[in-house]
C-alpha cells in the first residue's frame, strides 16, 4: 500500500514537472525553500479542448514587464539574505517561481508542485522509493497578485498550512482567518481603499457615480465595501457593471453602451488592469471623453492602461497606489539581468526577446518565446512586442537601459517592495526560529523548532508572531487578520512634456491611522483633469442648490436627483445643497435670499418716528393750552365769570386734563414694564377725575335753579367741601380698580413675534382685558351721567349755561370712545398704542375746547361781559322767563276754566317770551352822564301774551325800591307771580357772586 503511495505522488509530480520545464521556473537550490508565484505574463490563449488527445497545459500570451521586475524583487531579496551575516547565518535560501500567467488554473497548477513536494517529504519514502536529487519542502509561498488567484492558492495551502505572504492581494475576504488559515499579506486590505474613494468623492462634492468591478473576489468585495461607504455619505451609484477579461466582444459593447449613455462622470473602478484593458480599447475606440476615472490600487499604475495613445480618455484618471519603499542595490540588479548570466532564471530569456524584440538562436524549442516565434515564422505573422512578421536574432550584446519598458521603472517601488518585504518576513520567521531558546519557544512546553528540520505549520506560527524593524526603521508585524495597516499615496496620471509617456503625479494622501476626517490629503493645485484643466468637473444627479434653497425629492429618482426648493420665510441656508433649511432664532429672520438670518425689525411707537412726533407734539400743546386756561383763570380768579364757573373745581379740572394730557406720553416710546403698568392707570385715574368734577359742577348748578329757598344746611352741604368729597369718592373707585388690576395681573412689556413674520412688536400685554375694560367702563359710566345732567340744564342761563359746553363735550367724549373700541380691536402693534393715544388727545381736546375756551374767548376778548352785572342781569332773566312761563301757563288754565263757567268761547292767545338786556344806547352820552348810567345799569325783560306784551324791568344800584316794588307787584298780581319773585330769590340766595 505505501509503495502504491508513493507511485501516484511520484506521478503527480512528475506530471506537474513536465508542465513546468526547466525555462518555465526560476529555481535555485538551498537548505530552505522558498515558492514563489507572479504573473510574468497577463493571461493565457484561448483554445477548445475537444478532448481527441491528451489535453495539453495552455500557452500563456502577453508578457509583463512589471511582473518579471517583482520575481527579480524576490531573487535580489533572497540573494541579500544569503550573502548577510547577521541574517539566517550558515543557512541558505533557495527559490522555486513560477508563473501564474494572472490566472487561477495555472496559478494551482505551480501550487501543486508546491504541495506534492512537501507530501513526499512528509511521507518519508526516502528509503522505500530510492528518490534521487532529493528536493526539500517549500515552507513558504510568496504570492499571488491578484486576489482571485491568491483566494484559490490560500485555499489549497491551507490544507497543509503552508504560510502564503501575498504582496498584491488585498481583497478584505482574505481577512478571513477560519478559511484562509495561513493567508498573510505586506499589502493593506480593500477596507481601507474603497473607503478612500468615498471620502474623495465626498470631498470634490460629487453624488453622482458609476461602479465596474471586475468579476472576481477582487472587485465585486472591494466594490460592495465602496456601496456601503456610498450610502452613509449620500452618494448615489447610477450603473454598476460587472467586467472580465475574458468577456466577450458582445458584453463589452453592452458595458461601454451603459457608460456613454450615462449623465454620471464619475467611474470608480476596481479591476485589475488586465480585466479592464478590453474594455478600455473599446472605449478609446468610440473617444469616450469627459469621464473622471477613479481607480483602485490594482490598476492605478498599471502599463496596460497607463499609455499615451489612451491617455485622452483616462487622462482625468486619480487612483491610488501603495507607498513607495527604497531597495538599495536593486537598479543595478535589474540591470545585470543577462539570458547567460541568469542560469538560475528560466524566465530571463523570454524577457530578453521580448524587451528587444528579437529572439535567441540557441534557444530550446520548449521555450515559449521560441515556440512562438517558430509558429510565426511559419504563418508569417508577428508575436509579442514585435510588428514585423519577424523577428531578429538577438546578438545578446542588447544595453538593457537604452530601452524604456516598465521593468525599469524602478522611481517608485510598491509591489516590486512589497515582494522584497514578504521575503524578508519570511526570513525573519525562520530567524526567530534559528535564535530561539528552549524553554522560550512558541510551541508546546515553551519548545523550539529544529531550523534543520522546519516544517511549514512551524513557520506559519512565527509569521503570526512575527515583530521586526525593516530596511526603512518601520515596525513589521501581522494583525489577527494576517494584513499589515499601510497607508495609501493617490496620483494623478500627467502627460510627460519629454517624451509623451504617462506619469503618476502623487497628489496626496491617505492615512488610515489619522481619526475619521482626517485621514485624506489632497493637494488640488496638483491635480489636472483631462491633462491639463485646473476646474474640478461636475458630476451630480442636480445641479448644486445654492445657499438659500434646500434639495426637494423627486419621486421616483435616486435622493441625488433633486430639485432646489426656496427656503420658507423664517428659515434658511447658509451652504451648498442642504438637505434641510434651518429654522431662524426667535428674535431673528431670514434676508431676502434666505442665505442668513437677520434680526428681525423691532417696532414700537418710536418717539424718533414721525406719527409718535406728530402725537408728541400735540400732547404738549394740549399740555399747553391747558397750562395756558390755567394761568388765565388764575389771573382772573376774581372775575365774575371765574367765579360763576366754581373756581375750585375749575383749577381742579384744568389739572386733570393737565394729567390727561401728560398720560397720553406714556404710550409713546419703547413699552417698559413701568410704563405698561403706569400708563392705563394713569390715564383711567386722570379722567374719571376730569369727569368728576364736570359732574359735580353740572349737578350743583342744576340743584341751584331747581331747588327751593336754600337754608343754611343747603349752604352748607353743598359748599366746596362737599364737592371736593364727591370728586375723591368717584375717583377712588376708580384708584381701587387699578390697584387690584395691578396687583393681580399687571400689564408688562410683551415681544410680541405672532403678528407679523419679520416685525417684533414691543407692545404691553395688559395682563387682564377685563381689568381695562372695568377701567373704560368706569369712565364712561361716569361720562354718561354727566352728560344726563348737562342735558337736562341745557337752559339755564347763558353765562351759567356750561351745561350745552358741557354736553358738546360729552358728545364728543362718547363718540371717541365708541369709535376707540372698533379702532383697538382691529388694530394691533404699535397702533394699539397709536390709537389710545388719539382717542385720548381727541377726547382731552374736546373737554378743554368745549369747557373753557368760550371763557377764555369773553375774559380775553370781552371784557365787557365779564362783569356782576352781566350775570346777574343773565340770572334775572332766566327768572323772568320762568316767571312768565309759570304766569302764562296759569292764565291759561284760569281763562279755560272761566270760560267754561261763563259759557264763552275764545281763542286762546299765543304767547312768546323773549328778553333783552339794555347794554347799549344809540345816542352818546358826556362821561359823567355815562358813569351816572353805568350805575343805574339795569336789565329788561318784556313777556307778550297774544295781545299785548309787558316789562318787567331791574334797577341793581337801588335794591330798597326794587324791593318795595315787588311787594307792591305782589299785592297786584296773583298768588302765581308770587311763586316766580319766589323762584327769583333761590336764585340770587345760592349764587356765588352774592
Amino acid at each position: 500500500m505505501t509503495l502504491y503511495s508513493c507511485y501516484l505522488i511520484l506521478l503527480l509530480f512528475t506530471w506537474n514537472t513536465a508542465a513546468y520545464g526547466p525555462n518555465q521556473r526560476a529555481q535555485k537550490k538551498g537548505d530552505i525553500i522558498l515558492g514563489g508565484l507572479f504573473p510574468i505574463h497577463f493571461g493565457v490563449a484561448a483554445k477548445d479542448q475537444d478532448l481527441k488527445s491528451r489535453p495539453e497545459s495552455v500557452e500563456c500570451i502577453r508578457y509583463n514587464f512589471r511582473g518579471f521586475r517583482w520575481l527579480q524583487a524576490m531573487i535580489f531579496a533572497i540573494e541579500e539574505i544569503n550573502s548577510s551575516p547577521n541574517l539566517l547565518p550558515n543557512m541558505t535560501l533557495g527559490y522555486r517561481i513560477f508563473d501564474t500567467c494572472n490566472t487561477v488554473s495555472k496559478a494551482l497548477e505551480a501550487t501543486l508542485s508546491f504541495v506534492a513536494q512537501n507530501k513526499i517529504d512528509s511521507l518519508n519514502l526516502d528509503e522505500f522509493c530510492n528518490c534521487s536529487e532529493h528536493i526539500p519542502s517549500t515552507i513558504a509561498v510568496v504570492g499571488a497578485t491578484g486576489s482571485g488567484v491568491s483566494t484559490a492558492v490560500a485555499n489549497l495551502l491551507g490544507l497543509f498550512y503552508i504560510p502564503q505572504v501575498s504582496y498584491a492581494s488585498s481583497s478584505r475576504l482574505l481577512s478571513n482567518k477560519n478559511q484562509f488559515k495561513s493567508f498573510l499579506r505586506t499589502i493593506p486590505n480593500d477596507e481601507h481603499q474603497a473607503t478612500a474613494m468615498a471620502d474623495i468623492i465626498e470631498y470634490f462634492r460629487w453624488n453622482w457615480v458609476g461602479t465596474i468591478a471586475a468579476d472576481d473576489d477582487y472587485g465585486r468585495p472591494g466594490i460592495e465595501k465602496f456601496r456601503e461607504e456610498a450610502e452613509e455619505r449620500d452618494i448615489c451609484i447610477d450603473f454598476s457593471e460587472l467586467i472580465s477579461q475574458y468577456s466577450d466582444e458582445e458584453e463589452i459593447q453592452q458595458v461601454v453602451e451603459v457608460i456613454q449613455n450615462s449623465t454620471a462622470r464619475v467611474i470608480v473602478v476596481f479591476s485589475s488592469g488586465p480585466d479592464l484593458e478590453p474594455l478600455i480599447k473599446e472605449i478609446v475606440r468610440r473617444n469616450i471623453t469627459g469621464k473622471i476615472w477613479l481607480a483602485s490600487e490594482a490598476w492605478a499604475s498599471s502599463s496596460l492602461i497607463a499609455m499615451p495613445e489612451f491617455f485622452r480618455v483616462i487622462g482625468s484618471t486619480i487612483g491610488f497606489a501603495l507607498k513607495a519603499g527604497q531597495i538599495p542595490g536593486f537598479r543595478e540588479f535589474l540591470q545585470k539581468v543577462h539570458p547567460k548570466k541568469s542560469t538560475n532564471n528560466g524566465f530571463a530569456k523570454e524577457f530578453w526577446e521580448e524587451t528587444f524584440n528579437c529572439y535567441l538562436p540557441d534557444g530550446s524549442k520548449n521555450s515559449p518565446a521560441s515556440a512562438s516565434f517558430h509558429k510565426a515564422h511559419e504563418e508569417g505573422l508577428g508575436t509579442g512586442n514585435g510588428t514585423a512578421a519577424f523577428r531578429p536574432p538577438c546578438t545578446g550584446d542588447e544595453n538593457i537601459t537604452s530601452v524604456e519598458t516598465p521593468y525599469m521603472d524602478y522611481t517608485h517601488l510598491r509591489i516590486s517592495y512589497n515582494v522584497y518585504l514578504a521575503v524578508y518576513s519570511i526570513a525573519h520567521a525562520l530567524q526567530d526560529i534559528y535564535t530561539c531558546t528552549p524553554g522560550k519557544g512558541l510551541f508546546t512546553n515553551g519548545s523550539c523548532a529544529d531550523i534543520k528540520k522546519v516544517e511549514a505549520w512551524q513557520v506559519l506560527k512565527h509569521l503570526r508572531h512575527l515583530n521586526f524593524t525593516n530596511n526603512m526603521g518601520e515596525q513589521v508585524d501581522f494583525d489577527e487578520f494576517g494584513d499589515l495597516v499601510g497607508n495609501y499615496s493617490i496620483i494623478n496620471w500627467h502627460l510627460s512634456p519629454e517624451d509623451g509617456s504617462v506619469v503618476f503625479e502623487e497628489v496626496g494622501h491617505y492615512n488610515v491611522y489619522a481619526k475619521k476626517g482626517e485621514r485624506l490629503f489632497i493637494n488640488e493645485n496638483k491635480i489636472l483633469w483631462s491633462g491639463f484643466s485646473k476646474e474640478v468637473p461636475f458630476s451630480n444627479c442636480s445641479r448644486d442648490c445654492l445657499p438659500g434653497t434646500r434639495k426637494g425629492i423627486i419621486e421616483g429618482e435616486p435622493t441625488c436627483c433633486f430639485e432646489c426648493v426656496d427656503c420658507p420665510d423664517g428659515e434658511y441656508s447658509d451652504e451648498t445643497d442642504a438637505s434641510a433649511c434651518d429654522k431662524c432664532p426667535e428674535d431673528y429672520w431670514s434676508n431676502e435670499n434666505h442665505t442668513s438670518c437677520i434680526p428681525k425689525q423691532i417696532e414700537f411707537l418710536s418717539w424718533t418716528e414721525p406719527f409718535g412726533i406728530a402725537l408728541t407734539l400735540f400732547a404738549v400743546l394740549g399740555i399747553f393750552l391747558t397750562s395756558f386756561v390755567l394761568g388765565v383763570f388764575t389771573k382772573f380768579r376774581n372775575t365774575p365769570i371765574v367765579k360763576a364757573t366754581n373756581r375750585e373745581l375749575s383749577y381742579l379740572l384744568l389739572f386733570s386734563l393737565l394729567c390727561c394730557f401728560s398720560s397720553s406720553l406714556f404710550f409713546i416710546g419703547q413699552p417698559q414694564n413701568w410704563t405698561c403698568r403706569l400708563r392705563q392707570p394713569a390715564f383711567g385715574i386722570s379722567f374719571v377725575l376730569c369727569i368728576s368734577c364736570i359732574l359735580v359742577k353740572t349737578n350743583r348748578v342744576l340743584l341751584v335753579f331747581e331747588a327751593k329757598i336754600p337754608t343754611s344746611l343747603h349752604r352748607k352741604w353743598w359748599g366746596l367741601n362737599l364737592q371736593f368729597l364727591l370728586v375723591f369718592l368717584c375717583t377712588f373707585v376708580q384708584i381701587i380698580i387699578c390697584v387690584i388690576w395691578l396687583y393681580t395681573a399687571p400689564p408688562s412689556s410683551y415681544r410680541n413675534h405672532e403678528l407679523e413674520d419679520e416685525i417684533i412688536f414691543i407692545t404691553c400685554h395688559e395682563g387682564s382685558l377685563m381689568a381695562l375694560g372695568f377701567l373704560i367702563g368706569y369712565t364712561c359710566l361716569l361720562a354718561a351721567i354727566c352728560f344726563f345732567f348737562a342735558f337736562k340744564s341745557r337752559k339755564l342761563p347763558e353765562n351759567f349755561n356750561e351745561a350745552k359746553f358741557i354736553t358738546f363735550s360729552m358728545l364728543i367724549f362718547f363718540i371717541v370712545w365708541i369709535s376707540f373700541i372698533p379702532a383697538y380691536a382691529s388694530t394691533y402693534g404699535k397702533f394699539v398704542s397709536a390709537v389710545e393715544v388719539i382717542a385720548i388727545l381727541a377726547a382731552s381736546f374736546g373737554l378743554l375746547a368745549c369747557i373753557f375756551f368760550n371763557k377764555v374767548y369773553i375774559i380775553l376778548f370781552k371784557p365787557s361781559r365779564n362783569t356782576i352785572e352781566e350775570v346777574r342781569c343773565s340770572t334775572a332773566a332766566h327768572a323772568f322767563k320762568v316767571a312768565a312761563r309759570a304766569t302764562l301757563r296759569r292764565s291759561n288754565v284760569s281763562r279755560k276754566r272761566s270760560n267754561s263757567l261763563g259759557g264763552s268761547t275764545g281763542s286762546t292767545p299765543s304767547s312768546s317770551i323773549s328778553s333783552k338786556s339794555n347794554h347799549e344806547d344809540p345816542f352818546p352820552l358826556p362821561a359823567s352822564a355815562e358813569r351816572q348810567r353805568q350805575q343805574q345799569r339795569g336789565c329788561k325783560q318784556k313777556v307778550s301774551f297774544g295781545s299785548g306784551t309787558v316789562t318787567l324791568s331791574l334797577s341793581f344800584e337801588e335794591p330798597q325800591k326794587n324791593a318795595m316794588a315787588n311787594r307792591n307787584t305782589k299785592r297786584r298780581n296773583s298768588l302765581e307771580a308770587q311763586n316766580s319773585d319766589d323762584s327769583l330769590m333761590r336764585h340770587r340766595a345760592l349764587l356765588p357772586l352774592q
